[in-house]
């Protein structure tokens, strides 16, 4: 979470009846605060639910703002959930499997998840594990090949790619390392 993020969250948690005291217009104060929450990032339809919850709009308010913010375009899910698989995979090198976690988390529907998590290309994610198997080489150069075999897998792992995927790509980047280590002689004769 940014600093923004944070100081975002802080200030919804700060006093949920501050801005609903009884002369207050609710549906006012409600879309501010729905303003707020998507001003720093886009966020899913359950995010902004749970934020109107903690600050006690009532459900029926909540959810003909959250309909006509749907209607206007500044709520869509399948478009989220699109853009934070793009974004996750890119940044943090995340497979499908930890991306649709995550937007289960943010309760997004399955239906987008399975959308947004099947434009990921296998190619695109065999590469991004191959970044990320490179990048973590220079950590484990001196461990020996179990160990190295073993780190490099589990951190495939956590970051959500299939065993199968984890092993092939990391015992393939293994043997480059290895042929790279050989370098060939050549001799003149004479």
């Amino acid at each position: 979470m940014t600093q923004d993020a944070a100081n975002q969250e802080a200030a919804d948690w700060k006093s949920p009846d501050a801005d609903l005291e009884p002369d207050a217009d609710v549906e006012s104060v409600a879309r501010q605060i729905l303003l707020r929450r998507l001003t720093d990032q886009p966020r899913s339809r359950a995010e902004l639910a749970q934020t109107l919850a903690r600050r006690n709009v009532p459900s029926e308010v909540a959810g003909q703002l959250l309909d006509r913010f749907e209607q206007v375009g500044l709520i869509d899910d399948a478009e989220f959930a699109r853009s934070w698989v793009r974004s996750r995979q890119s940044s943090r090198g995340l497979a499908g499997r930890a991306l649709a976690e995550e937007l289960r988390r943010k309760g997004v529907a399955e239906e987008h998840i399975e959308d947004a998590v099947d434009e990921i290309q296998p190619a695109d994610e065999e590469e991004a594990a191959r970044h990320l198997v490179r990048k973590k080489l220079r950590s484990v150069r001196g461990l020996d090949r179990t160990k190295q075999l073993r780190r490099l897998t589990g951190m495939l792992a956590r970051k959500g790619y299939p065993g199968s995927l984890s092993f092939a790509v990391v015992s393939d980047e293994l043997r480059a390392v290895d042929s790279d280590l050989v370098e060939p002689t050549s001799y003149e004769s004479g």
